[in-house]
């Protein structure tokens, strides 16, 4: 579809680098300042599939700078600016190498950890006699190392971060802080608009002050579960799958198509009927997480569009 952004090789006034993830590409600024462009590439399973979802990488941004705003009184972030619908701009920060995933309900890869037998998953016990998305008694945390483009997330327990040097335990410790105080946060926002925040991620980074901030995106629908909280508990009690806000609905289609990332295995053909789906759901996500109508932006020229936006930006 030609109304969508699946590359980013823009060369800013300044530029000094570029790191491209699965999804964003972040620009260094005169060592100064970061700019990270949200595309509309998705990635599930860890790949990244060939076709790119209108509207996605707006709406991953959009979501993720309105988040920041609402939690940056009990966590500081990177964010200073937001010139385009797609772009943020922000502090240079030194991301650490870990994912903090936390998880207030047993569902998704804990589930399926669960129902392998295992009921240890990062060093945190998971209580016996639990069925599929059911509440934690309190939430766990259970971090995953941070991979480069088209590798597997690795889960690592917090033992063997520190005992790895992979973050300090100074540090470590302040990510755990910050982790549960934004999970708390979100989980009230959540519950005003009659959502459950069932599970997600937050990756932090370090400015070069040596201050600890939240980077990269916050409780979007490609990091986050949520499940409607009307008729969770009845559906629970009848055995009955969740009603759910997350990208989950796209791994739940690969795994129908048979693949699951792992090796040997094709994705699947996507139709463009099928792709234009799959943005109308974005939209759905968007509108019931942020209680809000979303206004699709100018897709007529993305790149260019990106390109001036920024440019203007800088030159202030």
């Amino acid at each position: 579809m030609s109304n969508t952004i699946t590359d980013s090789n823009f060369n800013f006034t300044g530029q000094k680098s570029v790191y491209k993830g699965k999804v964003r590409a972040v620009y260094n600024i005169n060592d100064k300042e970061l700019v990270m462009v949200a595309t509309d590439r998705l990635s599930a399973f860890d790949v990244v599939m060939p076709k790119g979802i209108p509207f996605k990488g707006q709406i991953l941004n959009q979501i993720a700078t309105k988040f920041m705003a609402q939690t940056e009184d009990i966590v500081p972030n990177w964010l200073t600016a937001t010139p385009d619908p797609n772009v943020a701009v922000g502090h240079l920060c030194t991301p650490f190498k870990v994912e903090m995933v936390i998880r207030g309900y047993m569902s998704g890869h804990a589930a399926r950890e669960y129902k392998a037998g295992r009921r240890l998953l990062c060093g945190v016990a998971m209580p016996e006699g639990m069925k599929e998305n059911d509440i934690f008694p309190s939430p766990i945390i259970t971090p995953a190392t941070k991979a480069e483009m088209g590798d597997h997330d690795e889960d690592i327990s917090r033992k063997d971060i520190i005992k790895k040097g992979v973050v300090s335990e100074v540090d470590y410790l302040v990510l755990e802080e910050y982790t549960r105080k934004l999970f708390q946060r979100g989980t009230e926002i959540a519950a005003s608009r009659g959502l459950i925040l069932v599970d997600t991620k937050y990756e932090f980074g370090k400015t070069k002050e040596g201050k600890i901030v939240l980077i990269d995106e916050i409780h979007t629908p490609d990091s986050s579960r949520y499940f409607y909280a009307d008729g969770y508990q009845d559906r629970q009690d009848r055995g009955e799958e969740q009603k759910q806000l997350s990208k989950e609905f796209v791994r739940q289609w690969l795994i129908a198509n048979d693949f699951q990332g792992l090796e040997g295995q094709t994705v699947p053909f996507m139709s463009d009927e099928y792709i234009t789906t799959v943005s109308e759901r974005y939209i759905e996500l968007y509108e019931n997480i942020m209680g809000e109508k979303f206004v699709k932006a100018d897709v007529s020229n993305i790149d260019k569009r990106i390109e001036d936006n920024v440019e203007a930006y800088l030159a202030k």
